[in-house]
């Protein structure tokens, strides 16, 4: 292998192949000298000097290129880690831009750009051997009749899933393709989906990532994918077919296209798996470590950390920002995919003087063609000073919202100070969404972070040990209650209570407004043993389990039955905010009841000790029209959150909400009936349970 190189073009940037070769164009504003290294089968390699420049840009065209060809980049120039410069040739670097990502990354100390211990000594050993490499592509795929499902926001159920995860003990998905891109779009797998009733899957990174070192010391891998390396390649281990994982996903969103499912993808710009000075180096870093990170200005050997990992990315240069906008769009438009949930966004947002949400990011994709026809969901903080965003992302954002999920849980544990606050979040938090919608408010109880549901109703206390941390990551405040055992027990009145918790937080969850996320595996008890950490636990400890008791089954069908419950009441998905305005007869959008029938008045709203709260929606004052412009009514409904511990006789509000009553759901019901029961006198509640109830109103 002997190629030559031509002038070739600034543009496109990345590598691009046009039939006859490949076109390099590489952004880098402080390199002196970049080499094209390509490898043949035997893994020997050719190196290819780019001798042009225009601007920041080094490019060349090597005729005879193909698709399939592994490659990678040597850059030359000043490593001076004080003043924020890292090159080092010796270190083999992957293409920011490429289509593809081959290989893992081997703990060994070459892949360190100084010699470890010594910030500012450069390490000389070549670390080719130990780190994946870049791949051509050509993207091609036929698409067919493919087309997005475009579900509105006010009827989106997410399911946050683990491609790996979810199908890697599937019996229903043939072996050879559990736990890939594949597994998931096969027949078995998309049929729980549906059954379900969710209309969106949000994937966990399935950008090109690695395991940091001190896991690989460890003997573990990084499950969950938070360390990307490569924003426009798919992370090949999750193919069954790692050299065509690219066309693998494209197939498998197509496949979930035609089921009706979105395919939303958790991204992840604010960091990437080189962390800080003492991580590896295998592409920004060694090709333009002060343009691609954010230094300390004062001690630029420094990375400032608002992620946690050690690094943030800089979204203020330009070079950055435009790779994260063409990553976005590629997705978009080579992929199909229907929207992203940015981790630690809030980082995406700091401007000149680390300000919060002062960035041209929001700007820039606020007006993109591409980007305003699918779905952004912000997770609306990071850890650095002021990073705290929830209700702060404009439109068209929405965003996690975890003053739902604080809420929620500490009101079913017996913590919570009154119902005002419950009443906010279950009603669309208006306070946090003024100005946009409920939909805004991505409502959770749990996600791949933090307890299981089934977790959060049996231990008090996080038990990470597997991840040999000692104990000291994941969150110790989990405002979690094990109903009075720590852990596993055999005991029929606990285990009684906590599958009752579970039904209580999902039913809240799935009828509150707003736009609600399930969590891989809460629908069938899934646990992971109390440990809230588990990113670094690939294993059945962190996949879906396909085999379980008739507890599992019941609760799959309890939270079947409130998806579909909210499908058929658009009651239930709102697009506005309620006005708390009554009509000629005296009845509002909404209204708020206390356990003797009467409605809340502002003592009862700001009574701490006050453990009940019954929500009264108004069918005749849905604020929506069908597409003909019909005006949208709907049955009125009573949702009752009853978080005391004692059982209590609710009196059910009479005429003019309604004339009768017919109980649709209680919690305290393991298995529910599927037709509604008409309601005689006040209505029992067990204590720590819910109920859904719907209303005869009066003949007017």
């Amino acid at each position: 292998m002997n190629p030559s190189v031509w002038p070739g073009s600034p543009l496109p940037l990345g590598v691009s192949w046009d039939g006859a070769g490949v076109n390099v164009a590489l952004h880098s504003a402080t390199a002196e000298a970049v080499d094209v290294c390509l490898f043949d089968d035997a893994d020997v390699e050719v190196r290819v000097g780019l001798t042009e420049r225009t601007g920041h840009v080094w490019h060349g065209y090597l005729p005879g290129v193909m698709p399939g060809q592994r490659y990678g980049l040597r850059v030359d120039g000043p490593f001076d880690p004080a003043a924020g410069l890292r090159h080092n040739p010796s270190k083999l670097l992957l293409d920011p831009r490429a289509r593809a990502v081959q290989g893992e990354l081997a703990l060994h100390d070459a892949v360190f750009g100084s010699v470890p211990g010594r910030d500012d000594a450069q390490d000389h050993r070549d670390s080719a051997p130990y780190v994946p490499r870049s791949v051509v592509v050509h993207e091609g795929f036929d698409w067919g009749a493919d087309a997005p499902p475009r579900t509105p926001w006010s009827d989106t159920v997410v399911y946050e899933l683990h491609v790996r995860g979810f199908t890697a003990q599937h019996p229903g998905v043939p072996e050879h393709l559990r736990g890939t891109y594949a597994g998931l779009a096969h027949p078995a797998a998309v049929r729980h989906l549906l059954e379900l009733g969710v209309t969106a899957v949000e994937l966990l990174p399935v950008h090109a990532f690695v395991s940091e070192p001190h896991l690989l010391r460890r003997g573990l891998t990084n499950h969950w994918g938070y360390s990307s390396v490569g924003w426009f390649a798919p992370h090949a281990a999750y193919a069954f077919q790692p050299e065509r994982a690219g066309d693998e996903l494209k197939a498998m969103v197509k496949a979930l296209h035609e089921a009706g499912l979105e395919v939303l993808l958790d991204v992840v710009y604010n960091h990437t798996g080189e962390g800080d000075a003492s991580g590896p180096t295998l592409s920004h870093r060694g090709l333009d470590n002060a343009g691609a990170y954010w230094l300390d200005p004062a001690e630029p050997a420094r990375y400032r950390d608002v992620t946690g990992t050690g690094s943030t990315v800089d979204l203020r240069e330009p070079a950055m920002l435009q790779l994260v906008m063409d990553s976005l769009r590629h997705w978009v438009s080579e992929y199909h995919v229907d929207g992203f949930r940015f981790d630690l966004a809030s980082t995406l947002t700091r401007g000149e003087d680390g300000a919060e949400l002062r960035s041209a990011f929001l700007q820039v994709v606020g007006q993109d063609p591409v980007l305003g026809q699918v779905k952004l969901i912000a997770e609306p903080w990071d850890l650095g000073t002021g990073g705290y965003l929830v209700g702060r992302f404009p439109t068209p954002w929405a965003e996690w919202n975890d003053r739902f999920r604080d809420t929620v849980r500490d009101a079913w544990r017996g913590q919570s100070d009154g119902v005002r606050e419950l009443a906010r979040r279950v009603s669309g938090s208006s306070d946090l969404y003024a100005g946009r919608a409920p939909w805004a408010s991505v409502n959770l109880v749990t996600a791949h972070d933090g307890f299981t549901l089934h977790d959060l109703t049996a231990y008090d206390r996080k038990h990470n040990e597997a991840n040999g941390e000692g104990g000291r990551d994941g969150e110790s405040h989990n405002r979690s209650w094990n109903c009075g055992v720590e852990g596993p027990t055999d005991d029929p009145a606990v285990e009684a209570l906590r599958r009752r918790q579970a039904r209580n937080l999902l039913m809240t969850l799935l009828l509150s407004a707003g736009t609600p996320m399930l969590t891989m595996g809460d629908e069938v008890r899934r646990t992971q043993q109390g440990n809230n950490n588990a990113y670094c636990q690939d294993g059945p400890l962190s996949w879906q389990p396909w085999t379980h008791g008739t507890d599992a089954t019941d609760l799959c069908a309890w939270t079947a039955r409130l998806v579909a419950l909210r499908r058929r009441h658009p009651v239930l998905r709102q697009r506005g905010f309620f006005l708390g305005r009554a009509d000629t007869g005296g009845v509002r959008d909404v209204g708020w009841f206390r356990e003797d029938g009467r409605e809340l008045d502002d003592a009862d709203r700001h009574d701490p000790h006050r453990r009940t709260l019954a929500m009264y929606l108004d069918g005749q004052a849905v604020r929506a029209r069908g597409p003909r412009g019909k005006r949208i009514t709907d049955d009125s409904l009573l949702l009752v959150l009853h978080t005391g511990a004692d059982p209590l006789e609710l009196v059910l509000p009479g005429p003019p909400w309604a004339r009768s009553w017919e109980l649709v759901l209680d919690t305290a019901d393991e298995r529910p009936a599927h037709q509604s029961a008409p309601v005689t006198g006040d209505l029992a509640l067990t204590g720590r349970s819910a109920a859904l109830l719907r209303a005869v109103r009066p003949v007017s």
